[in-house]
């Protein structure tokens, strides 16, 4: 910097902008559930900022790998959770409340294609706990416990549903063809038996998924169900 034309004083003031702009940038994309995931380029990005902004001890950014924070509440529980937000974030319960919120709503946004009825219930919930705490109609211990409850819901729906209904391609037949759990069994079974290698993208093999579903369901449901079914891993 000083071979630059900067003083010893700018290049400190220099130093403070970029760390300060840094930390606020990480605050707002955590409160806000809007950032990728870099844990694997973490020790890298580390090293560059101990070497080239600031000389102080190294320490690290994610005390819990590639897990996000809605897996970190249901896993780890709320206060590890809490732990892991920016002081900024942390120290602010609003903030926390938030950051929480928009997270939760990130999760349900990426997961609704897989299965839109049942993600829709938990939007809903999630409507339903943001306009209790912004009325303040319960405690904030209260509001974390039904954010947790909330949570595990979110990322494991399994528990919700009848034991036949044992992959989240079948339960998500199940909730999208109005909790006929025969019928999503027996779709389930014949998609498995009809569906052919990279069917995806392929039309005389997806248009063999479709027949199969214009045989147990109406026509008009067909597109929306069929939509479904392309978002399933398992098939």
């Amino acid at each position: 910097m000083q071979a630059a034309g900067y003083s010893v004083a700018e290049t400190e003031t220099i130093k403070n902008e970029v760390i300060n702009y840094t930390n606020l940038r990480e605050e707002i994309k955590k409160a806000s559930g809007d950032y990728i995931d870099l844990k694997a380029y973490e020790p890298d990005m580390r090293h560059l900022i101990d070497t080239y902004v600031r000389a102080e001890e190294s320490e690290k950014v994610s005390a819990f790998d590639d897990m996000t924070l809605v897996q970190i509440i249901v896993e780890k529980g709320i206060k590890d959770a809490i732990k892991t937000l920016p002081k900024g974030i942390r120290a602010n319960k609003a903030a926390v409340a938030e950051t929480i919120q928009n997270n939760l709503r990130k999760v349900i946004t990426e997961k609704k294609p897989t299965n839109p009825k049942y993600f829709e219930q938990m939007s809903e919930l999630l409507d339903a706990l943001i306009k209790e705490r912004q009325e303040q109609a319960k405690s904030y211990e209260a509001y974390l416990a039904e954010i947790i409850e909330l949570a595990k819901k979110i990322n494991n729906p399994a528990s919700t549903y009848p034991n036949s209904l044992n992959t989240n391609a079948k339960r998500a037949l199940y909730d999208n063809l109005d909790k006929d759990e025969k019928l999503a069994l027996s779709l389930d079974t014949e998609i498995h038996s009809t569906k052919k290698d990279d069917w995806r993208g392929n039309k005389i093999k997806e248009r063999e998924i479709k027949y199969t579903l214009k045989k147990h369901i109406p026509a008009d449901k067909v597109d929306d169900i069929f939509k479904i079914v392309k978002n399933q891993q398992e098939y």
